[in-house]
Order: structure tokens, then sequence, then C-alpha cells
């Protein structure tokens, strides 16, 4: 990995799972590309026949009748719909170990959460654009809702020594609304819940059957579900402390929190549903949960190739595996409309879901790509310092092998304690043939830590071009 002008440039790696890609291959990557044609075939000298000419004559007009045809499928003009002979041909990628790309920091928006007063801090960190459509610069029509899990409210002031101390209270979930596609503070609000005395109180609580008392919610990925009259539904993972000394906590269940179409922070008129995903199993390696990304692929969402399905992901185990289900929007709630995939088609249980990639992070994305792949991402191994990326041909898979996009041990190496986890694409917020990413910093040790380091709690970013 060679770092020119702050762009690293990607040549031939060996993929973190043991096998070898070059990103510099020769490779299609011609997005809506019309196959092209040749020239009419050239008419020929002197010395011919009236017979010859006039064949010549012929052959030319039944060529450029075909090419004024063809120009009218592949000019750009709409096409309808039901009729499948017309839609222009696309030169499809079809390699799921190869990407041409480089990567750089994306450092308005890592700066945009660098604060000293408020919202301080948080992890998590999901995009829904509250119009329902998730695509390459959507964002800029519409205003996106940003999803925090625990999170830091205060301020952060200089001492008599010139050094910068915190002071904060800590709550469960917050979130921010961006108007626009920009990385612009002045168009940037963070929300949470107050209590009676006017102290920062966390949004979303667990209110459940299944809720118990001292409960609280870290946020999964959502989206806008315009099939139930533009609805915002969450993934709320039920947490529970323990005794334990470090990771002194545990998922004890999966709800779905509804926001009704035009609600505003905080949200007073949500609803939460008790789901049956999650797997509370005997053995760690087969604990998981949805929730971990979503893919909506349908026309109102503005998918390349839907098939009106939302893709729901989850994580399970220490081997961090990938399993996938899928449902109608408009059947969100009918948990029994709910399908897995298996390896080889979609079944009614969950314990039956196949793991479609493994080593990757509890939050996570997948997004469809300009040349018709789909690229998952994540944070490699759970907390590892690389951002991964793997490449299939449908939403769920199968996917190939980890391509490293980005080695976080800048901000890992200022103390032996801080990770790095939860890489994921923030879709709507990139730009065409762009991938803009976020990836959180956190510390084991986070309570002496955080007195150091008042600004480690909070998302970074970086930005993957894709080259054609």
């Amino acid at each position: 990995m060679k770092n020119t002008n702050g762009i690293i440039q990607q040549s031939k790696y060996s993929a973190l799972d043991g096998s070898s890609y070059s990103s510099n291959s020769s490779m299609s990557y011609n997005s809506n590309y019309p196959i092209g044609m040749k020239s009419p075939p050239g008419r020929g000298r002197g010395g011919s026949s009236p017979s010859a000419t006039s064949k010549n004559n012929y052959l030319l007009l039944l060529t450029t009748l075909l090419l004024a045809s063809f120009s009218a499928c592949t000019s750009g003009q709409e096409v309808p719909d039901d009729d499948p002979s017309q839609t222009p041909l696309v030169q499809k990628d079809t390699s799921i170990t190869d990407l041409k790309f480089t990567v750089e920091e994306a450092p308005e928006w890592t700066a945009l959460f660098n604060r000293k007063s408020g919202w301080l801090g948080g992890d998590g960190i999901f995009a829904i654009p509250l119009n329902g459509v998730d695509t390459p610069g959507a964002a800029s029509d519409t205003t996106t809702m940003l999803l925090f899990s625990d999170t830091l409210i205060g301020e952060i002031a200089e001492n008599e020594e010139n050094k910068e101390e915190i002071n904060f209270e800590m709550i469960n979930n917050t979130v921010a609304l961006l108007k626009g596609v920009e990385a612009d503070e002045n168009k940037l609000s963070f929300h949470w819940a107050t209590d009676e005395a006017g102290k920062p109180k966390t949004i979303f609580i667990p209110g459940t059957p299944n809720s118990q008392p001292g409960d609280y919610y870290w946020l999964g990925d959502g989206f806008v579900n315009n099939a139930k009259g533009g609805d915002t539904y969450i993934f709320g993972y039920r947490i529970r402390n323990t005794e334990a000394e470090s990771f002194g906590f545990e998922e004890v269940g999966n709800t779905l929190i509804i926001i009704p179409a035009g609600s505003r922070p905080p949200f007073t008129d949500q609803r939460q549903i008790d789901t049956p995903f999650y797997l509370n199993a005997d053995t760690p390696d087969a604990t998981g949960s949805l929730g971990a990304g979503l893919f909506v692929n349908t026309r109102e969402a503005g998918a390349p190739d839907p098939d009106g399905f939302l893709y729901v992901y989850g994580v399970r185990g220490k081997a961090k595996e990938v399993m996938v289900a899928r449902v109608e929007p408009q059947n969100i709630e009918n948990f029994s409309a709910w399908r897995f995939w298996d390896g080889s088609s979609w079944q009614p249980e969950m314990s039956k879901a196949a793991a479609i990639a493994d080593r990757a992070s509890n939050e996570m994305s997948v997004s469809p790509l300009p040349d018709g792949r789909y690229a998952m991402v994540f944070q490699t191994d759970g907390i590892g310092r690389t951002v991964g990326l793997r490449l299939g041909l449908s939403p769920q898979g199968p996917f190939g092998p980890i391509i490293p996009l980005w080695d976080a041990s800048k901000d890992v190496d200022v103390d032996k304690d801080f990770i790095s986890y939860n890489a994921k694409v923030h879709t709507n917020l990139s730009k065409p043939g762009e991938l803009l990413i976020s990836y959180n910093i956190n510390s084991f040790d986070f309570f002496n830590d955080i007195k150091d380091h008042p600004n480690l709690y909070r998302p970074r970013f970086i930005r993957v071009k894709l080259e054609n």
C-alpha cells in the first residue's frame, strides 16, 4: 500500500483470508455503458458491377437502420419498464475479487463531530435519509437522521494548566439531523430527551413486554418505510449490564422501534415491538441478532436493480459470521413473512440462516456499486485495525475475499487501549462513484482515557473513490 499525497493507491495485495487479488487488473468497470458496435462496413472502390453496387447500397441502408434502432435504445431515453426487450445492454463486472479504487481521509466529516459543547461523542452512526431514497448524492434533497448509541453530553474546557478537561454525562442513544449532503455544522443539530430537572435523557428506552427495568437500547440500522406511510423503522438491541469486569453487558433481545412519519425528536409517539430475531444460544459461537445493516432494494429507495425486498443483515458468534434475511417492507411487522438465506434458498427459520461472510463487525453495510456488484463494508474481526470490503453479485452473496480499504492505526496507536470498530458506508451522503465510510474509536480503559483524550469517542471518516 503506497501513500501518495494522502491517497493510498491500490495495486496488488494478498487478501486478509489468504487468497490473492489485484486491484489494478484489467477490469470492465463501465457503469451503465451500452455495448459498443462497429462502424458500418466501408463501401467498395470502383469497378463494382451494378448488382454489386445495389447490394452494397442495400447493406448500407440496412446497417443504417440497425444503427438508428440501437441508438434509440441506448441514447438515455426512458425505456418502458414492461418491455424487457428494450432494456439497454449494460456491461457488468462479475469479479468478486478485484476492485480498482483510491482511498483518502474525509477530514471535513471527521471534524464535523469533533465538538466542545453539548453532544461530545458517540458510537454507532447509521444514516437514514428521511425521504427514503438511499442513493449516492440523494441527501442533497432531504434531511438525514443519524443514529448514535452510547453518547457523551457535556462540556470540554481548558483548565488553569491549559489542559482540556471534560465534564459529561453518558446516555444510551441520541440522534442528529443533517440537512443536505455537505459536512456543514450550521445544518447539523443533535437531539436527546431531558428529564424533569432538564438533564440529558436517552431517547429510546425499552418498553416492550420482554423488557426489564434497567435494560437499554443500542441502535442498529434503520430506514424510512414508504410502504408503511413513511414511518421510520429502527432496530434496537436490548442490552443488560452484567457483573463481568470487562465487557460488563450482554444483548438480551431484539426490537423494532417505529417512529411515525412527521414525528420530531424526542419521538414521544414512538412504538416498540419485540422481534424473534435474537439467537440466544447455549454457546457464544451461535449467539446472534439482526439489524447490523439494511439494504432497501426497492424502486422507491432508488435501488438500481430493485426486487421489492428489504434485506436485513445480522452478525453471530465469535467469528462474526454475517447472515441475511429479507421481507417485503409492507410485511415488516409480520414476522412469519420473513425469510432467511440458507446458502441456496430462502427459508422461514432463522436457525437455518447460512453464513454469507465472516470476520465482520457488529455494525456494517451492504451497498450496490455502479457496476452491478454489491460491497459489504465492515471493521475486520470486529475490532481490528482494517476497514475491509467484500464483493458480491447479489445482496445475499456469495461474497469474495476481504479487500483491505484502510488501516486505522493512526487513530488506534494514540493509546495502547484504543480500538477501532463498526465501519460502514453511508450511501446517501456519498457522492456518485464514491463510498463515504465511518468507523468508531473507543478505549478498553474508557473512563480513564477520556480524561486525557476528551475527543477520542467519535466517528472518523474516509472516502473511497471507485475507478472506472
